[in-house]
């Protein structure tokens, strides 16, 4: 059975940090390019990171380059998005989603929510 499963969100205030993880089972994790994608609120899917398969490529939506940082430990089956200098426009569940070789999102997790209040 295939799973993503993240962790890791919460409530934080403006200003801080916090480090989310999505922990994959059930195909070959190392094939996958992975993804961040988040929902604010009454809004829909914008996408936030992406890193290849290696690990060696990133990318980042521009609301978010040089605050967020994507990772991945593939002997661990784990992708990471560390996420500073949170705002409130943060707020949001964040998805991550694993993408095969035609680009396509094949399987997604099932949110974690990050609020960003004072």
């Amino acid at each position: 059975e295939v799973q993503l499963v993240e962790s890791g969100g919460g409530l934080v205030q403006p200003g801080g940090s916090l480090r989310l993880s999505c922990a994959a089972s059930g195909f070959t994790f190392s094939d996958y390019g992975m993804s961040w994608v988040r929902q604010a609120p009454g809004k829909g899917l914008e996408w936030v990171s992406q890193i290849n398969s290696g690990g060696g490529s990133t990318r980042y939506a521009d609301s978010v380059k040089g605050r967020f940082t994507i990772s991945r430990d593939n002997a661990k089956n784990t992708v990471y998005l560390q996420m500073n200098s949170l705002k409130p426009e943060d707020t949001a569940v964040y998805y991550c989603a694993a993408s095969g070789p035609g680009g396509q999102y094949d399987y997604w997790g099932q949110g974690t929510q990050v609020t960003v209040s004072s």
